[in-house]
């Protein structure tokens, strides 16, 4: 009985190492997690209405393969309409899809 419990516990040990070791490989060699992009178009919101009211904003859920240089990183694309002196204007950003950064925005 004592052998079968060292061997379940082996086992049991060996499992959990096994389970740790496929998250650390997954994450290093290139298993990023990703930013909810609901959550990152609500902080592009909130900056944007430090300056005024926003009529609408949207964000693709499907991130995209991105080069600016040598940089490479995947993307989500997404867009604010506002109000500026009685016009609507419309601003396309690009945010990071790891981190959260805005990589790029412009006016439309």
């Amino acid at each position: 009985m004592a052998a079968k419990n060292g061997q379940l516990y082996q086992l049991s040990l060996t499992g959990v190492l096994g389970g740790l070791m496929g998250v650390f490989i997954t994450r290093f060699f290139g298993g990023t997690s990703r930013l909810n992009p609901d959550d990152i178009l609500e902080q592009v919101k909130r900056q944007f209405r430090e300056e005024s009211p926003i009529e609408g904003a949207w964000i693709e859920k499907h991130a995209v393969p991105f080069q600016k240089f040598a940089v490479k990183s995947r993307v989500y694309y997404g867009g604010i309409n506002r109000y500026e002196d009685d016009q609507l204007v419309q601003y396309q950003f690009i945010a990071d899809t790891a981190t959260g950064s805005i990589l790029d925005i412009h006016r439309l």
